[in-house]
């Protein structure tokens, strides 16, 4: 029977079927691998039950030192509870966690079992160079998130914050503020009540109402971020910059401190209260160390006074320096249209000298002036610190005066400077190639046309129209009646009345020359109220 049942093929059935086992296993690895570590008591002074506490408690004192998977605590005493990764540690509590973060505080509440920690009385949270302060501190140890909420205050190498609440992403250096919340170093302070913060790169922004000051400006917005290391910031919503002579808004500002280079966009204002002008456009672009601004896109020049109001639009203002310290050069160029209640113009592009108070209006400028219209090559004016005020005429001169719906005194030059008085034309000297068509007055109207000309004439006006010339070489006139003359000899060759191109309000400095009508239009809805 042995040597039968031995040679004998026996075929057996396991216990557990292949299927079976191989989830068994799987499952035992599985919870195997889920199991967490123990706490671990590595130091204490003694060990002891607690009475009238579970008996599972069980109380370490003196010298305390826990280790649990990647966490060292020491503290003075510690409660421990059998079964749990809980841990209630009092008096110097230091939490070590990997090779950074370092906690501290009187008590802790340690839970193991869900990886997390609640600090409180004298609690500090040090992570490379960024230290945390707060009366009690939430610890997500599994995530490494904190969170405070009954004010805490961050303090790293560059800058100071402090607000009520806060949550701390250790691991990717982000840091979220709420409420009441104030940043500063010896460069700035910062005022907001949403603000989140990176300590790496030292990047603070910012959601909400929110005021930043630095030594030279304050800055206003609801939107946007500041660098605390480098002075860089941008502002995304109703921003603006005020410094001690001048004011800046816009729907975007963005300023890099380090290369003084800025960017302003979107219903662009700067407002230079020291020299009472106003700059508006849409797009602005300036250079701090160059001293350097552009504007474009419904750029509007704005010169106020008590008395009156001067409004300048062109496609692009500029500004640099001159060559004299303090002095500015400011150009207008492509479409320049301005108005002033006393004077009107426009040209294809101006320059202004800040030292000499010089106007330059180049290729095709025409001016006006109560009912003259002046126009030359180039048109200078300047303003003169003890005397009248000076218009020169250089190249093909030409002023006209409508005295009537039909009737134009007109004079012609080679150059012409005429002179201002109490804002109005007082003489015009003529210099080269002087013609003049005038109609002579008497007490009893106007007897005739005069027209003469001269190489030099000496021009003098009076309540607008002309009352006296002197022609100072060779003159040649000739006075005819007014019934005799023909619509020619009522013209100097080249004359133009271009008064359908002049501005007549404030709003008229954006229509353009060749599309002129009677409508107004303003371009991007740029306001242009002073």
């Amino acid at each position: 029977m042995l040597a039968l049942h031995r040679n004998k093929q026996v075929k057996r059935t396991p216990i557990l079927t292949v299927p079976v086992l191989f989830l068994f296993i799987l499952t035992s690895s599985f919870s195997f691998a889920q199991e967490k570590k123990m706490v671990e008591i590595l130091r204490s002074g003694y060990a002891e039950s607690v009475t009238g506490m579970d008996a599972n408690t069980q109380r370490l004192v003196d010298s305390v030192l826990i280790r649990h998977e990647d966490i060292l605590m020491w503290c003075d005493t510690a409660y421990m509870y059998t079964g749990t990764n809980k841990v209630d540690a009092i008096g110097k509590v230091h939490i070590k966690q990997g090779d950074t973060l370092h906690l501290y505080a009187n008590n802790v509440f340690y839970n193991g079992d869900v990886g997390f920690a609640r600090a409180w009385n004298n609690v500090t949270l040090i992570n490379k160079s960024t230290t945390l302060t707060s009366d009690t501190l939430d610890y997500d140890l599994d995530n490494n998130i904190s969170y405070f909420d009954d004010y805490g205050k961050i303090v790293d190498s560059t800058t100071t914050i402090t607000s009520e609440i806060g949550k701390y992403f250790v691991d990717d250096n982000l840091i979220y503020f709420y409420n009441k919340v104030n940043a500063f170093n010896d460069e700035f302070t910062l005022n907001s009540d949403t603000v989140n913060y990176n300590t790496e790169t030292g990047q603070l922004n910012v959601e909400g109402p929110s005021v930043i000051r630095d030594s030279v400006n304050t800055l206003y917005t609801d939107k946007g971020w500041y660098n605390s290391n480098t002075g860089e910031t941008e502002l995304q919503k109703k921003s603006s910059i005020v410094g001690k002579t001048q004011n800046l808004q816009a729907n975007y500002i963005k300023y890099n401190k380090e290369n003084g280079i800025g960017r302003a966009l979107g219903k662009v204002r700067i407002n230079d209260v020291e020299n009472k002008t106003i700059v508006l456009g849409n797009v602005v672009e300036y250079n701090e160390n160059l001293e350097t601004a552009l504007v474009t896109d419904s750029a509007v020049y704005i010169s106020y006074s008590q008395s009156d109001t001067l409004f300048l639009h062109a496609d692009t203002l500029q500004t640099a320096p001159d060559t004299i310290d303090g002095e500015k050069i400011v150009t207008a160029y492509r479409g320049v249209r301005f108005f002033k209640t006393d004077i009107q113009g426009l040209c294809d592009s101006l320059v202004y000298f800040t030292k000499d108070s010089v106007i330059q209006l180049h290729q095709n400028p025409i001016i006006w002036s109560e009912i003259h219209q002046l126009s030359a090559d180039l048109i200078e004016m300047k303003q003169v610190a003890n005397g009248p005020d000076e218009l020169h005429l250089t190249a093909n001169s030409f002023i006209i005066s409508k005295q009537d719906s039909n009737q134009f005194d007109q004079i012609k030059g080679k150059e012409m400077i005429g002179y201002i008085v109490d804002q109005k034309l007082d003489r015009i000297d003529v210099n080269g190639n002087g013609q003049t068509l005038y109609y002579a007055r008497e007490e009893e109207g106007i007897i005739g046309l005069n027209r003469a000309e001269s190489s030099t004439i000496e021009i003098s006006f009076k309540e607008g129209k002309i009352y006296k010339i002197k022609f100072v070489k060779s003159p040649e006139g000739e006075l005819k009646p007014i019934l005799e003359l023909t619509n020619e000899e009522k013209k100097l060759e080249g004359f133009e009345w271009k008064v359908k191109q002049r501005p007549l309000s404030k709003h008229d400095i954006f229509q353009k020359p060749e599309i002129i009508t009677g409508q107004k239009s303003l371009e991007n809805d740029i306001e242009i109220e002073k």
